[in-house]
């Protein structure tokens, strides 16, 4: 089996991966092997030694996530049409063999029956169980040994059904931060028009400044590995839900 990597003249065979039981022959056996690294990988962080907080974080999210949701806003025909727009069509398709660009031609009728099941979703507050189904496809990440299952990248593809109502959502979620403030001018991370660039040129920038003015310029980079992998996710929903409650 051969693999071509972006950007690499070159082309090499890959190797069956390498387990503690020996080498993976069968596609199961394959499975497996890609299945067992990234769940060793996932271990949340929660501490045992104050179990009171563990339990007060616990009650306080279950008693935010079941409290009734005022002045909720459905999805509307644009909202939909806007997010089958954005779709992109090189994009593999999804569990159904759907592709991007057949959802980009809908008709109105059918982008109309979507908006109605988005609604449905939003007033009850239930996520449909096939949209949580995925097929993951693995890719090998540059300069990797082939044999070791950390090596591979997966790749999760989704029903875009439930994609699309998760863009509609996000555009909701972006826009609610953006107009409250929570994000301070320093975070770049997974926001639009702030790439690494302008951030490293706004550390260039300072560094200037001070020179030109005869300070140090003090930079500390912290590179956390695995993070949301490993990070208490009740702990950080808890404290999104305190941040909303202060604005």
């Amino acid at each position: 089996m051969k693999n071509d990597q972006a950007g690499d003249e070159s082309s090499y065979s890959i190797s069956p991966p390498v387990t503690p039981g020996g080498i993976a022959l069968s596609d199961s056996e394959n499975a497996e092997a890609l299945a067992d690294n990234p769940e060793a990988q996932f271990r949340p962080v929660t501490d045992p030694s104050v179990p009171a907080g563990i339990e007060m974080v616990d009650v306080a999210l279950r008693s935010y996530l079941l409290s009734p949701i005022s002045e909720l806003q459905l999805t509307i025909l644009d909202e939909v049409h806007e997010a089958t727009k954005g779709l992109k069509v090189s994009k593999a398709p999804d569990t159904n063999g759907m592709p991007n660009r057949a959802l980009k031609h809908l008709p109105k009728r059918t982008i109309t029956l979507l908006a109605r099941i988005f609604n449905e979703v939003l007033r009850t507050y239930h996520f449909p169980e096939t949209w949580k189904h995925v097929r993951v496809i693995t890719i090998l990440k540059p300069r990797k040994d082939p044999a070791l299952p950390s090596s591979y990248r997966p790749i999760s593809l989704f029903d875009t059904n439930g994609k699309l109502f998760e863009k509609i959502l996000l555009a909701r979620i972006v826009h609610l931060v953006n107009e409250s403030g929570l994000l301070g001018d320093e975070q770049f991370g997974f926001r639009p028009r702030h790439s690494r660039p302008l951030q490293l040129a706004r550390l260039v920038e300072r560094i200037t400044r001070n020179f030109g003015e005869k300070r140090l310029t003090g930079v500390v980079f912290l590179n956390m590995s695995k993070a949301f992998d490993t990070v208490w996710i009740d702990c950080l929903l808890y404290k999104r839900t305190r941040t909303s409650r202060l604005t």
